[in-house]
């Protein structure tokens, strides 16, 4: 009776542990008998290797391969030759020799590892005069000491002019393999997400070189925060993934997370948000800076800063005259104060001498007397600097107090100032501070915090982490309802009917603008403020010499957003 299997075993190459043996002859009968080389128990072969040197018998180049009629011996014997490290043998009872032998050849070299299994689970029933039949097999892997990658693989068996063979797929090595596909182990874990903002999509990626911006580099003015809090990758990791033909990693089939340090942090950030942020102050010629912060959980959701700013995280703690945005705060205490209702009718002039100093409009517009609210709306420096002039000492402090400019918040990992507001040191200071353009000073982060507040009508406690709560160091309250109210209405009218009108066709929204002088040569730096729904905002614009443009860089934000 003819016999499967009489022919030379290929020699292992250095580095993967082959030698040379001395040739033996394993008896599979045709018929399916299996002799010593296989246990065969209801049903179920096991065949085990280690580092033992296997027989060398590989038939000669170009010959068509093992005769065999039978499918338990062929597959009895493919499993025999992927235990012992024989790829071309194994190859060799595929119907496609040359493909199978370079893939486990391969793959073995991938994986170095110490020993393989391999099972026969399940063979299905062959009727006379079938040509195809199938059955599964387990693969063990032991890759290294505690790391054993056990799987199942189906496979199909086809009749053919020399006997039955494997029919050979990619899949035969993992199921998951497909064409162009191969095994590779990777030394240290697979990059996984250390940081994910709050819709789970990365931020921060952690692999064996450390922690790094995740694709696109989302958020770079946050990436020292989020590496003050993300742990990196453990070094001693192992996985082994399925690639693409450039190496690509297509996914971790095993040791998915080995090596990590668990779940990745979650950042209130907003990718979607921030992509719309940075997409709006990049296409800005100047310096622009944004920050977007959620009204009714404090969640920061977007700050952006163009290139042309610099890298210098001015969004958080650079310190700015607020010019006519901190109307906001001379309305709320001329409100408090009870000096004015949104209906009183005020002077609107060009030009005024309050006390020693001259505050014109901008281009010195007059709107004779009208009610507060379109003074607010035109943003009359005139009637606010008469307005700042009848409060005492510490009233835009106290009504500052109330948006959180003085506020002191401890963020993990991030270092911010919301502003700096002292009481006047004398009335012509308070005339000045009342329109923005004295001792006072917010910050991007403080000008949206204010905004916020004005949205939800509560203290707002900015946040960057779900998880990691902020500190607050010291905490504000809000204005009370009534005058929170009449705030709201006049920002709505700002875009409505006032300066803000390059706003309108971007929703529901309710701003302020604003320009800063800076400097002896008469520059300014222009500011929006504002909220949409459950979205406040922070324009600013370094040395723009109008708020106008800080308006449309906010529509097109909000437009990006719907």
């Amino acid at each position: 009776m003819g016999k499967l299997g009489d022919r030379a075993r290929g020699s292992r190459e250095k580095g993967e542990g082959w030698k040379v043996g001395p040739a033996r002859r394993r008896g599979v009968l045709i018929g399916g008998a299996v002799g010593v080389v296989a246990i065969v128990t209801a049903g179920v072969v096991v065949l085990t290797s280690g580092n033992e040197a296997p027989a060398s018998d590989a038939a000669p180049s170009g010959t068509a391969g093992p005769v065999a009629v039978d499918p338990t011996a062929v597959v009895t014997e493919y499993l025999q030759d992927l235990a012992e490290a024989n790829p071309d043998a194994a190859g060799a009872l595929t119907d496609d020799p040359a493909a199978a032998a370079v893939a486990l050849r391969d793959a073995r070299n991938a994986l170095m590892p110490a020993k393989t299994t391999a099972t026969l689970s399940r063979l299905d029933p062959t009727p006379a005069g079938a040509a195809k039949t199938g059955g599964t097999f387990a693969m063990t892997w032991t890759l290294r000491p505690g790391k054993t990658w056990t799987y199942d693989v189906p496979f199909e068996l086809t009749k053919a002019a020399q006997g039955w063979r494997l029919h050979w797929v990619p899949a035969l090595l993992h199921p998951k393999l497909e064409q162009g596909q191969r095994l590779v182990a990777a030394t240290g874990p697979a990059d996984r997400p250390a940081v994910v903002d709050r819709d789970g999509k990365p931020l921060v990626m952690a692999g064996q070189a450390g922690n790094k911006p995740a694709e696109g580099n989302p958020a770079p003015l946050l990436q020292s925060a989020f590496a003050a809090q993300a742990t990196t990758a453990k070094a001693d990791g192992f996985a082994v993934q399925r690639a693409d033909a450039s190496g690509k990693n297509l996914e971790t089939l095993y040791g998915q997370d080995e090596g990590s340090d668990g779940k990745p942090l979650t950042a209130s950030l907003s990718v979607a948000t921030q992509n719309a942020a940075q997409s709006a102050v990049d296409g800005y010629q100047g310096k622009a800076i944004m920050v977007v912060l959620q009204p009714s959980t404090g969640d920061l959701l977007a700050v952006a800063q163009n290139a042309a700013a610099g890298t210098e995280p001015k969004a958080f703690s650079g310190l700015y005259a607020p010019g006519s945005i901190f109307k906001i705060v001379t309305a709320t205490a001329a409100l408090e104060q009870g000096l004015a209702t949104a209906d009183t009718a005020l002077p609107c002039p060009g030009s005024d001498q309050i006390g020693t100093r001259t505050i014109p409009n901008e281009n010195r517009f007059d709107k004779g007397t009208i009610p507060l609210h379109q003074a607010f709306a035109f943003s009359c420096n005139t009637t606010f600097g008469r307005l700042a002039s009848r409060l005492p000492a510490d009233g835009l402090v106290k009504a500052a107090d109330q948006y959180g400019l003085n506020a002191d918040f401890d963020i993990p990992g991030l270092q911010t100032e919301a502003g700096k507001v002292v009481s006047a040191t004398g009335n012509d200071r308070l005339v000045e501070d009342g329109i923005g353009q004295g001792d006072v000073q917010v910050s991007p982060f403080g000008a949206a915090l204010m905004a916020a507040t004005a949205a939800s009508g509560k203290a707002v406690t900015p946040k960057l982490w779900h998880g990691l709560d902020t500190t607050v160091a010291k905490p504000y309250s809000p204005p009370s309802a009534g005058v929170l109210g009449a705030v709201r209405s006049m920002m709505r009218e700002v875009v409505t009917t006032g300066t803000g009108k390059a706003a309108a066709g971007a929703g529901q929204v309710h701003g302020k603008t604003g320009t800063a002088e800076f400097g002896a040569d008469g520059q300014a730096n222009g500011w929006f403020v504002g909220y949409r729904g459950d979205v406040a905002f922070a324009v600013l614009l370094e040395g723009a010499n109008d708020s106008n443009p800080a308006v449309s860089l906010a529509a097109k934000f909000l437009n990006a957003i719907h």
